[in-house]
């Protein structure tokens, strides 16, 4: 299989199945946040005494609107009424660090280094989880966004629309971005990209941190702004100036980088919001702990109180894709467009296959005091 072309026969849960694998690779995420931006409850924990650990900073805790309202309507907000992100209802987190910006191919690359691990992408698949694909056909490699030499219908009658920007590359991994033959020398300070939800796990574990819960994700991305639509505030991009890394241009074909980067953005190059957090929206889609359900929110919401550090659902169900284990995904990408995918917005929901990765899927970390 040359690199480029689309696999053959493969399906189930990891990330060679194109029908499964696309639409949960594709990240669908959520909603916008009810409009206008209020403080979000005081603190729910005490900065520890001390020094913050490198590289982190800490995140008060509190209590806040967790979810987004229909973005329909709304400049930026695209054509997604993004179902999944409610209803809005009220819920506290405790305090925690969080990383200052996406784990860096620099950091990744100290883990690989101190552990010898080996990412999900750079494994041979095994004969046993594939048996109807090709022996030819299991080899390492991932997802790659490929535009397409000219427009195409985004939301084609029959569904499938995303098939024709992605492609399997064989060899693909965290090391070569964009197929065997790119590097990420000179690009230390990239977000790491093309890891599984078992990648990141890894990492967290070796650096003595964990994954975020979906609810300290949100909280931390508003930066202490209830109900705003963007980590910074209502505005897409306020006085002119750039907030994130995004897609500029007609999707997916032509990126104009108005916003200085056509691909991931070096980590930090876009401000911080009122947590000293950088890249909450765009740039990579960020793995969090919780399994994904559509009707999450539902069931936090049903008791009509405050719901207090949710873990999430105890298994995912994706009525899209049913028996396909998903785990939800925040942020956006670069490649988040109110053409396609809005979900840059600060309340909206992704999710991805735990053993699929993108070039365009990287994670951040938490530590509890």
């Amino acid at each position: 299989m040359t690199p480029g072309s689309r696999p053959a026969s493969f399906t189930g849960s990891r990330r060679l199945g194109w029908g499964p694998f696309f639409s949960a690779l594709l990240l669908l995420a959520v909603p916008l946040p009810a409009q206008g931006s209020d403080a979000s409850t005081p603190a729910g924990a005490e900065r520890p005494q001390g020094k913050a650990p490198v590289g982190m900073v800490w995140v008060p805790g509190g209590a806040f609107s967790m979810g987004c309202v229909d973005p329909r309507g709304v400049a930026f907000g695209g054509s997604d009424p993004m179902a999944d992100a409610r209803p809005i209802h009220r819920v506290h987190v405790d305090g925690f660090w969080m990383d200052v910006h996406e784990v860096s191919n620099d950091q990744f690359a100290a883990f690989v280094a101190a552990t010898a691990y080996v990412t999900v992408a750079e494994r041979k698949p095994k004969a046993e989880d594939f048996p109807d694909a090709p022996p030819e056909n299991l080899v390492p490699g991932s997802i790659v966004f490929a535009p397409p030499a000219g427009p195409v219908p985004l939301h084609p009658p029959g569904g499938g629309g995303h098939l024709q920007w992605w492609t399997y590359v064989p060899g693909a991994d965290w090391r070569h971005p964009t197929g065997p033959q790119s590097t990420i020398a000179g690009h230390g300070d990239d977000p790491v990209v093309h890891v599984a939800f078992e990648d990141a796990q890894a990492y967290a574990s070796w650096a003595g941190k964990r994954l975020p819960t979906e609810a300290e994700w949100e909280f931390a991305a508003r930066g202490g702004l209830d109900r705003a639509f963007y980590p910074w505030g209502d505005e897409f991009r306020p006085q002119g100036t750039w907030m994130a890394n995004t897609w500029q241009g007609r999707f997916p074909v032509q990126n104009s980088a108005a916003d200085g980067h056509a691909g991931v953005a070096p980590v930090g190059r876009y401000p911080a919001n009122g947590y000293g957090l950088h890249d909450m929206s765009g740039n990579v889609w960020e793995w969090c702990s919780d399994w994904y359900r559509p009707d999450t929110y539902r069931d936090d919401a049903a008791g009509g109180r405050v719901t207090r550090n949710p873990r999430g659902p105890a298994r995912s169900h994706d009525p899209q894709e049913p028996g396909l284990p998903k785990r939800v995904q925040r942020g956006g990408s670069f490649l988040c467009t109110d053409q396609y995918c809005s979900r840059y917005i600060v309340g909206t929901r992704g999710k991805g296959e735990v053993s699929s990765g993108t070039n365009h899927i990287g994670f951040r970390c938490v530590k509890s005091p």
